[in-house]
C-alpha cells in the first residue's frame, strides 16, 4: 500500500514539473519561500543555524547566508553557475555539501530549484525581507492536518491527565487530544491541535488544560485549551473541538519553540507554570494575574541537553528538573540561581520529583533506577538510597500527592509502585504489552492511569494495583475491555 501512494506522488509530482524528478529545473517561476527555503531549512539548517553555524554560516537569514561566513557572498545572483552554493551542492570531493557524514548529497531536483531561483536573480517574496527570520516564518506558514477519522495504526500514548472531575481522561493521540469517559472507557470527544504529539498534559484549577508538545525538530508550544467550549461538530455523539484557531477553544498560546516542549509542572498553590523541553530551556511563569495575562518571568538555561522533567517543591519555592545531561539539578526560584546538581545517574534522567519535607529529592532514568538524594544546600546532592527492581529504563516518574509513594512507568512494559520514606517496593502492576509511556493520577488518588508505546490505556486502583479497565485510544480502533483476572 505505502509503495503504491509513494508511486502515485512521485507520478504526480511529474506532472505538476515536468523534468523535476529527473535533476531539471522546475519551469515555473520559483518562489524562495515555498520552494527554496524549505530545501534549506531540510538539509542545512541543521549545521547552519543561528546558533553555532558551521564556517559561520547562518542560512536561517538572507542577510546572514549572503555575507557568506568565513567566505565571501556563496550567492552571484542572475549567474547559478559562479555561484559557490551551487559548487558545494554539486561537488564530489571533501567539500561536498551537505557533507558525507550526513548523508546522502542534495537530489539533483532539489538543486535544480536552487538554481533556477540564483538565475532569476536569487530574489526573495514580497513581504519578506532580508533579516526575516526564515524557520518562524516557515512554522508560520505551515497548516496543520486533519486529524484522521480512524486510525489506521495505534498512536503512542505519550501524556495523559484527568480532569478536575475525574470523569475524563484527557489522552493524546495524532494531532488531537482524545477525551474519554472514565467509567466506560469510551470516547467523547476529540480536540485537534497544531503540534503532532502532547508530551505533557495537567489541568489548571479554573478547569482549562495545559498542552506541552510539537513536532520533533520542527517547533514546539505551551497551549492553553478550554475542552468544555462549544465543539464545531458533533458525529455519531463525538464532539469536534477546533484547538488550532477557535479562540474558544486555543484560550492562550503561552510558548512557541524550535523544538518540542517535553514537560510540564504546576507549583501547589497553581500559581506557577513551569515547562521544559529539547531546546533544553525551562520557561517559567506567573498565572496570579490570569490566564490572559501571565507572566513570562524566568528562562532558565541550566541544562546541556534536552529537559525531560520539571517539578515544584512544596512551597513553590524551588524546582527540580531531570535531563538528558544526566543529571538533575535544583533551582532557586526566588533567587534565579541553581542551587544543586545530582550527576550520579551516569545516563539520560527522565524523571524528578521533590518530597514534601524539602530534604530528598528523587530522580530515575536510563540507568532503571530510583535515586533519591539530598536537596539541603549546606549538604550537596549527595545520594541517599537506590531503588531498583526495573527490567528497562524509568521513562516517567510521579510522586503522590497525598500519600509517601513514588510511582513509576518503564521500558520493561510495567508501573511500579514505591514506598518513598522506606524505599521499598510495593506492587509490580503487570498487563501492559509495550513500553509504559505516560502515567497520569485521578484528582483522588485512587485511580492511576497508564499508557503505552501501543496506544493501550489502562486504569489500576491504588494500593491494591488492580486492574480496573482498558481500552485501545485510537479513535477506529477503540474498544473498552473488562479488567483482565
Amino acid at each position: 500500500m505505502t509503495s503504491r501512494i509513494a508511486a502515485a506522488v512521485i507520478v504526480a509530482l511529474a506532472i505538476l514539473n515536468p523534468g523535476s524528478s529527473q535533476g531539471q529545473a522546475p519551469k515555473t517561476p520559483v518562489s524562495f519561500i515555498r520552494d527554496v527555503a524549505p530545501i534549506f531549512k531540510e538539509n542545512c539548517f541543521g549545521c547552519h543555524g543561528a546558533k553555532n553555524p558551521k564556517g559561520k554560516l547562518d542560512m536561517t537569514k538572507i542577510e546572514a547566508l549572503r555575507k557568506g561566513g568565513t567566505k565571501d557572498d556563496p550567492i552571484v545572483p542572475g549567474k547559478a553557475d559562479e555561484s559557490h552554493l551551487v559548487d558545494v551542492l554539486k561537488a564530489t570531493d571533501a567539500s561536498r555539501m551537505p557533507p558525507r557524514e550526513t548523508g546522502e548529497p542534495l537530489a539533483a531536483a532539489k538543486i535544480a530549484v536552487i538554481e533556477k531561483w540564483i538565475a532569476e536573480g536569487a530574489k526573495i517574496d514580497a513581504g519578506l525581507t532580508p533579516s526575516t527570520d526564515l524557520v518562524k516564518e516557515l512554522r508560520r506558514r505551515w497548516t496543520p492536518p486533519s486529524p484522521l477519522q480512524r486510525y489506521a495504526f495505534p498512536v503512542q500514548i505519550t501524556a495523559q491527565a484527568f480532569s478536575p472531575d475525574g470523569k475524563k481522561l484527557v489522552v493524546s493521540g495524532h494531532h488531537e487530544l482524545t477525551i474519554w469517559d472514565v467509567e466506560t472507557g469510551k470516547l467523547t470527544a476529540r480536540l485537534s491541535t497544531r503540534s503532532r504529539r502532547a508530551m505533557a498534559l495537567l489541568f489548571l484549577p479554573d478547569g482549562n488544560l495545559v498542552y506541552g508538545g510539537g513536532r520533533p525538530g520542527e517547533e514546539g508550544e505551551v497551549a492553553i485549551y478550554n475542552i468544555k467550549a462549544a465543539p464545531s461538530k458533533t458525529e455519531e455523539g463525538i464532539a469536534w473541538l477546533n484547538g488550532v484557531d477557535d479562540p474558544k477553544v486555543l484560550v492562550k498560546k503561552l510558548l512557541e519553540t524550535d523544538d518540542e516542549v517535553q514537560c510540564l509542572a504546576l507549583s501547589p498553590d497553581g500559581k506557577k507554570l513551569a515547562a521544559g523541553g529539547c531546546d533544553r530551556m525551562i520557561h517559567l511563569w506567573d498565572l496570579t494575574p490570569s490566564i490572559a495575562n501571565a507572566k513570562l518571568e524566568q528562562s532558565i538555561e541550566n541544562h546541556a541537553d534536552w529537559v525531560f522533567s520539571v517539578a515544584f517543591s512544596s512551597d513553590g519555592k524551588r524546582l527540580g528538573s531531570a535531563s538528558r545531561d544526566k543529571t538533575a539539578k535544583l533551582w532557586d526560584i526566588t533567587a534565579k540561581e541553581s542551587l544543586l546538581t545530582f550527576p550520579d545517574h551516569q545516563a539520560p534522567v527522565f524523571g524528578v520529583a521533590l518530597k514534601a519535607d524539602g530534604k530528598v529529592g528523587f530522580s530515575a532514568g536510563d540507568d532503571r533506577q530510583i535515586r533519591s538524594w539530598n536537596i539541603t544546600t549546606d549538604q550537596g546532592a549527595k545520594q541517599v538510597k537506590a531503588m531498583a527492581g526495573h527490567g528497562g529504563p524509568i521513562l516517567k516518574l510521579l510522586q503522590h500527592p497525598k500519600q509517601p509513594w513514588l510511582i513509576t512507568a518503564a521500558a520493561d512494559n510495567t508501573v511500579r509502585l514505591w514506598n518513598a520514606d522506606t524505599a521499598a517496593a510495593m506492587k509490580t502492576l503487570s498487563g501492559h504489552t509495550d513500553h509504559v509511556l505516560s502515567i497520569a493520577l485521578h484528582p483522588e488518588g485512587a485511580i492511576l492511569a497508564s499508557g503505552s508505546y501501543n496506544g493501550e490505556v489502562r486504569l489500576w486502583k491504588l494500593p491494591e494495583g488492580t486492574p480496573v479497565r482498558d481500552f485501545a485510544a485510537s479513535p477506529g480502533q477503540m474498544v473498552a475491555t473488562k479488567p483482565k483476572k
